[in-house]
């Protein structure tokens, strides 16, 4: 698939119209291939024991998966989530931010499809793995 938006358009794209969580993420990589996704793990992504929480990683796999879809198609902010089924397969590393790997399965005229692997830095056994829908809203 050919990319519409590199890594510093999608970063700035989330700083513009996603500033509410901007700062959270970091584009590590947008290409052929897709996109990675950096969280920025902070106390307050962590639940009781110190691990990483569902919901942030559920945010981890949401954004990474819209970025990996508007790299495709460029800049439509209403193309919005339509499914998301996550498989927690281990506990994430203490301490260590979380990539979240996009790959863009299929893009069509109103729904795109893909899935996110999630990797706590340096190591090389998946914590999480989702497939997600988006919906795309018609061109006018």
């Amino acid at each position: 698939m050919t990319l519409v938006m590199d890594a510093d358009e999608l970063m700035a794209f989330l700083r513009r119209d996603f500033g509410q969580v901007a700062e959270e993420f970091a584009v590590e990589r947008a290409d052929a291939d897709g996109v990675t996704l950096r969280l920025t793990v902070a106390e307050r992504h962590l639940r009781p024991g110190g691990t990483v929480s569902g919901p942030s990683i559920f945010g981890l796999v949401d954004v990474a998966m819209y970025l990996a879809i508007l790299s495709r198609i460029g800049p439509v902010a209403l193309t919005v989530t339509t499914s998301c089924a996550i498989d927690f397969m281990r506990k994430p590393a203490a301490g260590r931010d979380l990539l979240g790997e996009a790959r863009v399965l299929k893009v069509g005229r109103s729904l795109a499809v893909g899935d996110v692997m999630v990797f706590s830095e340096g190591m090389a056994e998946p914590v999480a793995r989702a497939s997600l829908t988006y919906s795309i809203p018609p061109k006018r």
